[in-house]
This record gives C-alpha cells, sequence and structure tokens, in this order.
C-alpha cells in the first residue's frame, strides 16, 4: 500500500507554544494511528520544527521579513513580490500530498492584531491551492471568532468554505463561521487539541497546604485585539499595571510566584514585572512546551492566567484556574471545565477584585480539582472521537481496515 503524504500548516515553530501543542497532538494521533504517513510541514520556523519533531520543514513564506513592518520601498516590494511567490510556493507544496491537516490554532479569528494580507492570505493559499489540485484540507480543532475587518472575514470565510473537513475547539467558534455564512451543519466541536497531550504525572496536593504554596501568573504581551488599535498601548498600561499589582499582592502575603509565557513577545511583560515588584519571591519560569508549562501548573496551588493555552495547560494539570480573559474563547473554555464564574476582563485588571475572586478560588480548591478531573476524562473521551472522525474523513481506506480489524 503506498503511503499516505500528509502535510501539516500554519504558524508552527514559531515562538507560540500553543501552536506547537497541537501540532504535537496532531502528530502524536498520525504516529499512534497512521505510522505509515510520510509528513512534513509548511510552517513559520521550519528549524524549529524539524529539530524538535523530526520531520522536514519548508518555510511558509519566501520573503523572510514577512512579519517585519515594511517602512522602505525595498521592503514593501519585497513583501508584495512575496505574495506572489508565496501562492506557487503552496501550490507545489500542497500538490505533494494527499492530506494537508492544519492542526488547531486560532486561525479563523482576530481576537489579536491581524492583518489580512498575513496569515489569512496563506491560509486562502492553502485552501484554494487544496481545492484546485484535490489534495483534502482539514481545519482540526480549530479556534474562530467573528470578524468586522472586511477583507479578513472574506478571507477566513472563503478559506472556510474551501477546506474538505472543519471541526473547532468549542461551539463559540462553529456559531461565528455560521454567522459569517459558512454552512457548518457538518462540522463538529472538539475540546482543544492540547487536551489529547499526556498530563503531567505530578500534582499538587488536593488541599492548601500551610503555609500556602506557590501561584503561577501566566502573562502576555497584551495589547487588545484587531479593533482596538487606536488604544493598544492604553489597554497594555493598565494590563501591566493591574496585574503588577496583584503580584505584589501575593508577595506581600508571603506567597511565591512563578512567572509564565506562552511567546517569546511575552518576555518584555516578565521583565517589566520582575523589575516593579523586586522581590525573592517571583521567579520566572523557561517553559519550552505545553508539557513544560503543564509541569509548572500542575505543582502550584492555584493559577492565574491570560494566553489561552496556558489555561488549557492549567486546566488539563488539574489546577484551579482564574483567567485574564481577553477574548470570548477563554470565556468558553473556562465554562466548559466548570470554572466559568473565575474570569476576569484582562482589559480592565482591577487588583482588587481579581485579588478577591482569586481567594474564592483557593477556598473552593478540593471541590474544584475533582470538578476538573471530571471534565478532563470527558475530554479525553470526545478527542478519541475527534480522531477517529478524522480519520474516516481523510484516511478512508484506513479507516476500512481499522473497522475490519474490530469485527474479526
Amino acid at each position: 500500500m503506498t503511503a499516505v503524504r500528509v502535510g501539516v500548516f500554519g504558524l508552527l515553530g514559531s515562538g507560540n507554544l500553543g501552536n506547537d501543542g497541537s501540532l504535537e497532538a496532531v502528530l502524536g494521533y498520525l504516529r499512534a494511528e497512521h505510522p505509515e504517513a510520510v509528513v512534513d510541514a509548511l510552517c513559520g520556523g521550519p528549524e524549529v520544527v524539524a529539530a524538535r519533531y523530526g520531520i522536514p520543514a519548508t518555510r511558509l513564506h519566501w520573503y523572510r521579513g514577512e512579519y517585519r513592518t515594511a517602512s522602505r520601498a525595498g521592503a514593501i516590494a519585497g513583501k508584495g513580490l512575496g505574495k506572489l511567490v508565496d501562492a506557487v510556493r503552496t501550490a507545489a507544496w500542497v500538490r505533494r500530498h494527499d492530506v494537508v491537516i492544519v492542526p488547531g490554532m486560532g486561525v479563523l479569528e482576530a481576537t489579536l492584531p491581524l492583518r489580512p494580507w498575513g496569515f489569512p492570505y496563506s491560509l486562502f493559499l492553502l485552501c484554494a491551492s487544496g481545492r484546485l489540485l484535490r489534495t483534502r484540507v482539514a481545519l482540526v480543532g480549530v479556534g474562530a471568532d467573528t470578524i468586522s475587518d472586511r477583507p479578513t472575514r472574506a478571507l477566513v470565510r472563503r478559506s472556510a468554505r474551501l477546506a474538505a473537513y472543519r471541526s473547532y475547539r468549542d461551539a463559540l467558534s462553529r456559531d461565528a463561521m455560521r454567522a459569517m455564512g459558512v454552512d457548518t451543519s457538518r462540522d463538529e466541536v472538539y475540546p482543544d487539541l492540547a487536551f489529547a497531550l499526556p498530563t503531567p504525572s505530578a500534582s499538587a496536593p488536593s488541599g492548601p497546604p500551610d503555609p500556602p504554596g506557590p501561584v503561577c501568573v501566566g502573562v502576555m504581551d497584551f495589547h487588545g485585539g484587531n479593533d482596538d488599535r487606536a488604544r493598544a498601548e492604553e489597554i497594555h498600561r493598565r494590563y501591566l499595571d493591574g496585574t503588577t499589582r496583584f503580584v505584589r499582592a501575593l508577595v506581600e502575603d508571603g506567597r511565591p510566584v512563578r512567572l509564565l509565557t506562552g511567546d517569546g513577545c511575552d518576555a518584555a511583560v516578565v521583565a517589566a514585572i520582575l523589575d516593579a515588584v523586586d522581590s525573592p519571591l517571583v521567579t520566572a519560569a523557561e517553559a519550552a512546551s505545553l508539557a513544560d508549562l503543564m509541569k509548572e501548573t500542575a505543582a502550584a496551588d492555584a493559577v492565574v492566567a491570560t494566553r489561552y493555552h496556558n489555561l488549557v495547560c492549567a486546566l488539563k494539570a488539574g489546577t484551579p484556574t482564574l483567567a485574564l480573559s481577553y477574548a470570548a474563547k477563554s470565556d468558553a473554555l473556562m465554562e466548559s471545565m466548570g470554572l466559568g464564574a473565575y474570569c476576569h476582563p484582562a482589559r480592565e485588571v482591577d487588583a482588587d477584585r481579581l485579588l478577591e475572586q482569586f481567594r474564592s478560588l483557593e477556598g473552593r480548591s478540593a471541590e474544584l480539582r475533582r470538578t476538573l478531573a471530571e471534565r478532563n476524562l470527558a475530554a479525553t473521551r470526545q478527542l478519541g472521537d475527534q480522531f477517529t472522525a478524522l480519520t474516516a474523513a481523510l484516511f478512508p481506506a484506513a479507516d476500512h481496515v481499522h473497522t475490519l480489524r474490530e469485527a474479526s
């Protein structure tokens, strides 16, 4: 039997741990269920992906300055030419595959600043090439949100329509695509792909120790979303000030604080908090993967976090968690895991109110750990269904063989 050629696509290996965690979950599925598949990537950080995951990888963009602001004529011309070259490069890459998987990520949303000619254009090239060349493109467990910017919305909507398979990480995402004119009648919702990753063996005790243990605070280089560009700096200052005040209050209570990030750009926020609080009780973790983040959160009494996949890691680890929520996806995730009462707006961080919510969270620690254990078991079962559905949609021959084996 000829090996199936599978491509994985996205801003992978670019410093965002959540994106890479979604890739890791899909690679785990492919290696377990389709070990014969030949896998490679078209991605943002090919060197990182090749070294970390052992698969061949190609750079997503021909022009290396794609994500730098172009102000000079040469850079503007390079970006423009790059768009044309990328159309040819993407089609040539897609042609070499039977299946292309976009693993998770918020590829159908604009909850953070986003230009239409950036990743939305790249995704459109992928999905259009797949339809033209009869390569099945699957958007697996992706995030979506209603987009107000018309060019971005048009590209995202068209990409979704051209994909051969779609599933979402929450009902909010499916509803958003339906609202933007995509027929979602055959699309399913499953938990975020990161819930398929191994759970860390270490776990914090079921009750608060005496003295109280460490608190993980996940920070983000947060400047608002696509519609907040005019007041981005104001939002960032308010977020940083409120988060810093909260960390200082924890330290004044004698609590060790462990600062977490989820992307390389978050390092500046960590540095600012360390400088402002200046206490040996505050340290910064150097996590290189979602597995590292899960280990950090599993060892904590509680977690307060902003980035979506910091929340996923803490919830997956079974640790009581409070979300500094910057988008509806965070609220939906917390609600699905039974912690909907513990969300706080990232755009309006009120340190006093946040501390009050945090103390309420810790007061219910034992109860919430039991709830998270139950919800995590359910998420694992649902992701098993996701991978079964994916096999049926993308690998029908393999699914037929699997069915025969079960019958025998």
